[in-house]
Formats: structure tokens, C-alpha cells, sequence
């Protein structure tokens, strides 16, 4: 099975998650698309991040209709900061029939070089980039393991999603019902 792994905060899940990753899954390139809920993102400031089970339950709401996709919570129980390359080496062992590649945004290319072993998710896996927009330009599109993948340009992000929930703004069209639910029964984010 070819296996797409969107990695993420996903803090929170948003529209503009599902939509990169239901064009990733009907390219033809990937059977499905696991979101791999990141405890911490080693680029990441975790003062603002929810508690990890908490999106990792936002994810589960978002994704329960689509068959194409799964969660997975396999950086919980890895040493942290996570790092892309030993949890790809993990799943590669523990699913040795599978073929994964990595699900990234256009604009992670520019900084991809600085990933731990990149060359090795390069070589070993490949990339599978979506537009994003304002990305800078990068010598890896010339790559012969990173293709790119037709998708809209979708510019909403979590950090716009927080923002709004605590000027008490509405998320409806941004986060999936479930999600709306969750938070707000939870408290998360105001």
C-alpha cells in the first residue's frame, strides 16, 4: 500500500488540512493519507499547542467520513522533539510492506535542507509537495523524488483559527462541525 504522511501540529485540524490531503489522495500517488499528529514540532514554539490527545481527537472528528484517510499518534510514544526521518525509519520497520511518502507545503522546501537526515527522506521516501502560497523558490523541484501535486491555494491557518476563536469569532466553513463541537465543549484555545 503506498501511504501518504501528512505530519502536523494540527492545532487545530482545518478545511484547509482536509482539502491538501483528499487532493493527495485522489493523485494516484498514495492509497491513503495518515495524519501524523506531531506532539512537538522541533520548529515550533509549544506554548500555544493544545494538549496532543486533544488534537489528536480533533483529527479523528475531522477525518471519521473519509476511508482514504487515518490518524496516527506514533510521535507519542517517540523521543521529542520529533524528528520526520526517525519516525518514517519507525513506520518503515514496523509496516515493511508499505510505501510512504512524505505529504509536505511548497514552502517547507526552502527550509527542507536544515531537516535531520534529509537527504535520507529524500532518497528513501520522496516528497510530495502541494502549493502554498508566498513560497520561495528551491533547488529541490528539480528533485527526481519530489513531485508536486495540483491543489488549491488554501490560506487559512491555525494560527488565524486561534486568533479567531479568541476575538470570539465564528469558524463555520474553516473547521469541520465535530471540531467546532470539541472545542468549544473543551474550552480550547480562549
Amino acid at each position: 500500500m503506498k501511504v501518504g504522511l501528512f505530519f502536523g501540529s494540527f492545532n487545530p485540524i482545518h478545511v484547509g488540512h482536509l482539502i491538501i490531503a483528499n487532493r493527495m489522495a485522489e493523485s494516484q500517488e498514495v492509497d491513503q493519507v495518515w495524519f501524523v499528529v506531531s506532539p512537538q514540532n522541533p520548529f515550533k514554539k509549544k506554548k500555544s499547542l493544545a494538549h496532543e490527545f486533544d488534537r489528536l481527537d480533533m483529527v479523528r472528528l475531522a477525518i471519521s467520513d473519509n476511508p482514504l484517510f487515518n490518524v496516527s499518534d506514533i510521535e507519542f510514544r517517540m523521543p521529542r522533539p520529533s524528528f520526520t526521518v526517525d519516525t518514517l525509519t519507525y513506520l518503515s520497520e514496523k509496516y515493511p510492506s508499505y510505501d510512504f511518502k512524505l505529504i509536505v507545503g511548497e514552502d517547507n522546501l526552502e527550509h527542507f535542507p536544515k531537516w535531520k537526515n534529509y537527504e535520507t527522506v529524500l532518497d528513501e521516501y520522496g516528497l510530495l509537495v502541494y502549493p502554498r502560497p508566498n513560497s520561495n523558490a528551491s533547488d529541490l523541484v528539480k528533485h527526481p523524488n519530489v513531485k508536486f501535486i495540483e491543489a488549491p491555494l488554501v490560506d487559512i491557518s491555525a494560527t488565524y483559527i486561534r486568533k479567531s476563536i479568541a476575538e470570539g469569532l465564528s469558524l463555520r466553513y474553516m473547521v469541520h462541525e465535530e471540531v467546532i463541537n470539541y472545542i468549544e465543549s473543551k474550552k480550547l484555545y480562549m
